[in-house]
């Protein structure tokens, strides 16, 4: 009979936390959830209005206001990357703006984080492919002759995206860099390809030129 009792005691305290835990689980989920989207919420709050700054810093032509301006959209892709920091679009937003306040190996970091994985899988190809000239482009601009090698790594994989916004200015990098490392044929063959999709570039007809006939 006692033992009859205990089971049934141990029966009825499984069952209540079972009804606990039903009860309990779906909330905490919720819970969750209202956190993530009230994170996601004001990330993209900071990242428009970093990008408005951005915009703005690229605007005017006193550079006082440009750097202050920089320095704010800065501020403001910190505080979106304080509240997601896997996601990879505060830090291509903190890389442009500490390209315009000319911290070019800082902004380079910046774009290896956005363009690392897992972060990388959640960028549009139109996104990958801006992000990866841009890398190039501030490689190149370092001056540095292990860059280069890097910067043409990065302008092949983008000039393959489909998706990608400029693959005239890529070409045209991507010709630059076959030029400094005196690849004659390899260079005129990018310049080509640039022209071929936006004839009217001036670099590229310049590039060509370089090139020899």
């Amino acid at each position: 009979m006692a033992t009859e009792i205990v089971i049934q005691l141990a029966l009825l305290l499984l069952t209540l936390a079972m009804f606990v835990a039903v009860h309990k689980l779906p909330r905490q989920a919720l819970n969750k959830l209202r956190t993530k989207n009230r994170a996601a919420l004001h990330t993209n709050r900071h990242f428009v209005q970093g990008s408005h700054l951005l915009a703005r810093a690229r605007s005017t032509h006193h550079r006082a206001q440009s750097q202050a301006h920089a320095k704010s959209a800065l501020i403001e892709a910190e505080k979106a990357l304080s509240l997601s920091p896997k996601d990879p679009t505060p830090h291509l937003l903190k890389a442009h703006a500490l390209h315009l306040m000319g911290h070019t190996a800082s902004a380079i970091r910046s774009l290896d984080l956005a363009l690392s994985p897992p972060r990388v899988r959640s960028l549009s190809e139109s996104a990958r492919g801006d992000a990866l000239v841009t890398r190039a482009e501030l490689k190149l601009a370092m001056n540095r002759k292990r860059r280069v090698d890097s910067a043409v790594d990065d302008l092949v994989e983008a000039v393959r995206l489909s998706g990608i916004s400029d693959k005239a200015t890529a070409f045209c990098l991507l010709g630059e860099c076959y030029e400094r490392k005196g690849m004659r044929e390899e260079a005129r063959e990018a310049f080509q390809e640039a022209l071929r999709v936006e004839p009217g570039l001036v670099a590229a007809r310049q590039g060509l030129s370089r090139s020899g006939p």
